[in-house]
């Protein structure tokens, strides 16, 4: 069943390196500007489609905004895959898919410091949105992903996340 991340529950805030420096509840995360870790999951179908979704207004950061990236925070002590897996099967309803480990991820701006793992997969099975956390979701292939984003308010870390992860298969394509 899906856990609901309270604003009392306790994550691990890390430093620039993403050693574990204390614990602190998700709300004093947030008030604190804190560093802390989360996953970014690029979930794509046979169709090579990505699953895009619109966070839902109860949100504690970016509510309402639309995002590339299935995932979230960490619990204190959880592991970037454990937590992946978590938030998948969480968020789409889904388990038992492989998740590829991508890269890590480091993020900051005015309202999230992130220290991350981005992982993606490839689903071929209906997805059962958490209505608490997602409002609504499409299949969108990357050109329209790309164009939509300038039209419309995305996460800021989701975009930092796919922009690093479509440089690096352009890096691979380039190196043939």
């Amino acid at each position: 069943h899906a856990r609901r991340m309270s604003g009392d529950e306790l994550i691990d805030v890390v430093d620039e390196n993403d050693h574990v420096v204390r614990q602190a509840t998700r709300r004093e995360v947030r008030q604190g500007h804190l560093r802390h870790r989360s996953v970014y999951i690029f979930v794509f179908n046979p169709n090579g489609q990505l699953f895009v979704h619109r966070r839902t207004e109860t949100k504690d950061i970016f509510p309402g905004y639309w995002d590339v990236a299935v995932g979230g925070v960490l619990g204190a002590g959880e592991t970037y895959d454990h937590g992946a897996q978590r938030e998948f099967a969480e968020e789409l309803g889904i388990t038992g898919v492989v998740l590829r480990r991508l890269f890590p991820l480091r993020y900051d701006d005015e309202t999230n410091r992130v220290c991350g793992m981005v992982y993606s997969c490839t689903v071929d099975c209906p997805v059962r949105l958490q209505a608490a956390e997602i409002a609504e979701g499409e299949w969108l292939d990357l050109a329209t992903v790309l164009e939509r984003t300038q039209r419309r308010p995305f996460c800021p870390d989701g975009l930092e996340a796919l922009r690093l992860y479509l440089a690096k298969l352009e890096a691979a394509r380039v190196r043939r």
